[in-house]
């Protein structure tokens, strides 16, 4: 039921103006690691998220800089270091970035959780190194601080975690996390997404639409099962969360049913602020109304 991961090398030239660089942590949350990026067509360079901080990432970055070195002739520097958001898995490698450029500045929208000389990123706020000029986007959900950044001279996006190079994405606020995926999408960018993790996605707006689509089914299949379109109605007690995880992911390994839970949480919380649903009892979930009412006692 589940795709393999395909290998991607540790270092990745992806256009003239971006090299990936993996942060050597794989694992079933990470895909093939958190991808790094390092971006500019001169010897100043940006460098887009850090990795956790553990002791391949470091040696990685040195190597990528090296060969930066023989490209251009010169000394490559990073003097401006880029934080999508503050989970630890994109900002540990922060204390490494600065043990190698001490000048190198640090941006993070809400300056928290990182390093107390931190600087703000500010909605709209652009940054350029030779070659490169990206522009910020605010787009909260996966987490509070999240940015997404728009790079100008591709007409590309780095999208963080809110979009991925395989699979979905885990969010903390559905509603708010949409309303980001709209407002990507909206930018009008045709060029390719960058993804926190995972391969480079060439048609990076139609893949955002894709996930707002896929979410809006899974607020379908949600709805459909406490209006008893897959068969019986969930009593005066309403459905549980679980009790519509294992119809809606009914063809998944069971394994797999209590991660999908805390979605179908976040799901039935934005039908109910939308007014669609409605709690019952103690953990129970109906349509909202007289007509789930009904329902419910069928």
């Amino acid at each position: 039921m589940v795709e393999p991961l395909s290998h991607l090398p540790p270092i990745t030239r992806l256009s003239p103006l971006v090299l990936r660089i993996l942060g050597g942590n794989p694992s079933k949350f990470t895909l093939q690691g958190t991808n790094t990026y390092l971006l500019g067509a001169g010897p100043r360079k940006l460098l887009l998220d850090t990795g956790e901080g553990n002791s391949l990432w470091p040696q990685t970055l040195k190597e990528a800089l090296e060969a930066g070195n023989a490209s251009v002739g010169e000394g490559v520097s990073i003097e401006t270091v880029l934080l999508t958001h503050w989970h630890p898995d994109h900002i540990g490698g922060v204390p490494a970035v600065r043990a190698l450029f001490p000048d190198a500045r640090v941006y993070k929208n809400r300056c928290t959780h990182v390093s107390p000389d931190q600087e703000d990123i500010a909605d709209g706020q652009l940054f350029r190194v030779p070659g490169a000029t990206l522009r910020a986007l605010h787009t909260p959900g996966h987490a509070a601080d999240h940015m997404a950044f728009l790079l100008e001279e591709e007409d590309a996006m780095f999208t963080g975690d809110n979009v991925l190079g395989h699979g979905t994405a885990v969010f903390e606020d559905l509603a708010v996390y949409m309303g980001s995926l709209e407002r990507m999408a909206g930018t009008g960018f045709r060029g390719r997404a960058y993804p926190g993790h995972g391969e480079v996605i060439e048609e990076g707006r139609g893949k955002v639409g894709e996930y707002v689509r896929h979410r809006l089914g899974r607020e379908e299949e949600v709805l459909g099962v406490l209006r008893g379109e897959e068969g019986g109605g969930g009593g005066e007690a309403g459905w549980s969360s679980m009790g519509i995880v294992k119809v809606v992911y009914k063809v998944y390994p069971e394994g797999l049913h209590g991660p999908a839970e805390g979605g179908v949480v976040q799901v039935l919380r934005k039908l109910e602020g939308e007014g669609k649903v409605e709690r019952v009892g103690a953990g129970g979930w109906r349509i909202a109304g007289a007509e789930g009412q009904k329902k419910s006692a069928l």
